[in-house]
């Protein structure tokens, strides 16, 4: 897509959370290559990746770490979220147990994290309607009382895949030139080397 507007470019830091086997990393690897694998294995500590979305206002390139969701890996997920610009806390629409844990990682992004982080509560596998344990009421509720922005997704299908990360993209383009942790602002083209900071990292 063709950048039109302002000009301004925007790298922001991008956070997932949530229950292993939630989807977290199908939902990345959806947006960032365009593919999907029925088996994914397991992240380790973290994984990172990297993508651009263009907007009228803004060019925004995420800076995407993706955290393992076994227990034993949780002490060093404040290292990962710690000056996040946004944060996506993924469960697994067939799983209670995965929207519990998904509760206490908003839970404690709220206690730690940064006041104006861009968090999305994200209800992956929506190809499996027939197995659903959490209702869309319910997440959505949950969302509504925290502030939160939520969408259900599928990774296998690609549904609100892209949708999901437009809307993070519009909700940190216009957040600058406030002062969002997270997010540096440059204006003009990203290889002229001159960098206005409207924000600390």
């Amino acid at each position: 897509m063709a950048r039109t507007g302002t000009n301004n470019n925007i790298q922001a830091k991008l956070v997932l959370l949530g229950d292993m086997g939630t989807g977290k990393t199908s939902i990345v690897l959806r947006f960032v290559k365009g593919q999907f694998f029925n088996y994914q294995e397991s992240t380790i500590g973290a994984a990172f990746f990297s993508q651009v979305i263009s907007l009228n206002e803004a060019t925004v390139k995420f800076d995407i770490w993706d955290t393992a969701g076994q227990e034993r890996y949780h002490s060093l997920a404040p290292m990962y979220y710690r000056g996040a610009a946004a944060a996506i806390v993924a469960y697994d629409i067939t799983s209670m147990d995965s929207f519990g844990r998904a509760k206490k990682w908003v839970q404690e992004l709220q206690r730690q994290g940064n006041p104006n982080l861009v968090m999305v509560l994200v209800g992956n596998k929506a190809d499996l309607e027939a197995k659903r344990k959490v209702d869309t009421k319910e997440g959505e509720s949950y969302a509504q009382e925290n502030g939160l922005y939520f969408l259900e997704t599928s990774a296998k299908t690609a549904q609100n895949v892209n949708e999901l990360f437009y809307e993070i993209a519009k909700r940190l383009a216009g957040a600058c030139p406030s002062q969002t942790a997270g997010i540096k602002l440059q204006n003009g083209s990203l290889g002229r080397g001159r960098s206005v900071f409207c924000c600390s990292v």
